[in-house]
Formats: structure tokens, sequence, C-alpha cells
């Protein structure tokens, strides 16, 4: 993701090897889910996706880490995220 740091979005850039259902989740250090950002069958290609630092319910979350997990069918990967307020 870039920036990271960030305040108050970040880009989340992804590519997709091949067709496939994709999940990008955000989940807080406790490992709770905070928001999904994609849950869906992507075909391949280049993403793009912008996290505003906002739950499920629209609420900021606040300053800490977070972790953006990505899977597919056939692949998975975790990355951290910082917010700074």
């Amino acid at each position: 993701n870039y920036p990271n740091p960030f305040n108050p979005s970040t880009s989340i850039e992804y590519s997709i090897s091949r067709d496939s259902h994709v999940n990008l989740s955000i989940f807080n250090v406790k490992g709770q889910l905070i928001r999904t950002l994609v849950n869906g069958f992507e075909k391949r290609n280049y993403y793009r996706v912008i996290w505003d630092g906002r739950d499920g319910s629209g609420i900021r979350v606040e300053s800490g880490v977070y972790f953006c997990r990505l899977t597919s069918d056939s692949y998975a990967q975790t990355k951290k995220l910082i917010i700074l307020r």
C-alpha cells in the first residue's frame, strides 16, 4: 500500500494472474475484521482499492497497526498498514 504510514487514506494495489474469487479485508492486531474492501469474482488484471481508514460502519479507526489480507483461489498474503492520525 502507498503511502504507509498513512492519513487519511491509502491505496492498495494488487494483480490477479487468473480469474478467481478475491477477498481483500482489513484486520486489527487482535485479528478482528475491521472492513472488507473486496469480496467477489475478479478477472485477471491489475487493481487498486482505496481504504479511507474507516470500519464497516463508516467510523474512522484509531491510529495504530492494521493488517490487509488478500486471498484468491490460489494465493494468500498479509501486509502491515499503519495509520497515524
